[in-house]
């Protein structure tokens, strides 16, 4: 059985590709193009998690929000918005929200903290149809809880490099184009980001140097490759 996921976007474009990435993952997806069209949803379909902009017509996020926690105080809220002051999320937090992503964000960022959210309101029962632990060599990657256990100790990642250690454990034995990684964790792969991935690489290649039987590496001009 699936998750279901309310999300309200205004944008059509926008809120057609994060429907489509998230239906992608395995989730239930209703979607509204405004607040009030979004309260009607909720009261009558009780999804799992909110997904809200904050820049709506008829009803804005906040209101919104206001609105679910009459129904319901404990169904997790997520905020999306070009909104970044202080204020704003202070706002967002008091109306009911229980996460808060600036825009523009990365979708696989977005899919982190809605697992996070089920997980921590006890939604363990169902499935998103997505792996989450993937044990490789002595080694456990949970990315839930966004956490790598190793032989010697455990490690709290962030969240690139967790989205980049499971798509090496996603391709394990294969090459995984350095292109993949750029354009689904950083949104794109210029030079700059390009950079950046070299850094968390490094850092994964830190984690593990110590693993017998694991090993990343790198494949000039193409990718990188996991063996394990």
């Amino acid at each position: 059985m699936k998750y279901k996921v309310l999300f309200a976007e205004d944008d059509p474009v926008l809120a057609q590709i994060i429907s489509d990435g998230l239906e992608s993952s395995g989730y239930d997806v209703l979607r509204a193009s405004n607040g009030r069209e979004a309260l009607v949803i909720y009261e009558n379909d009780h999804p799992d998690i909110c997904v809200l902009d904050i820049m709506m017509p008829l009803m804005d996020g906040y209101m919104l929000a206001e609105g679910i926690r009459k129904i319901n105080g404990v169904t997790p809220i997520i905020f999306l918005s070009a909104k970044s002051m202080t204020e704003d999320v202070i706002k967002g937090f008091e109306s009911g929200g229980n996460d808060y992503l600036k825009k523009p964000f990365n979708m696989g960022e977005l899919l982190v903290r809605i697992q996070s959210l089920l997980t921590r309101f006890g939604h363990g029962v169902k499935t998103a149809g997505k792996q989450t632990v993937y044990e490789f060599g002595n080694c456990r990657l949970d990315t839930l809880n966004q956490e790598l256990y190793t032989s010697k100790t455990k490690y709290d990642l962030s969240y690139k490099e967790v989205a980049l250690l499971e798509l090496l454990l996603i391709n394990k034995n294969a090459i995984l184009a350095r292109q993949e990684p750029l354009i689904k964790i950083w949104g794109d792969d210029s030079h700059y980001n390009s950079r950046s991935m070299d850094v968390f690489m490094a850092h994964l290649r830190k984690m593990l140097k110590e693993e017998t039987g694991v090993q990343i590496m790198s494949i000039r001009g193409i990718g990188y490759r996991l063996l394990c």
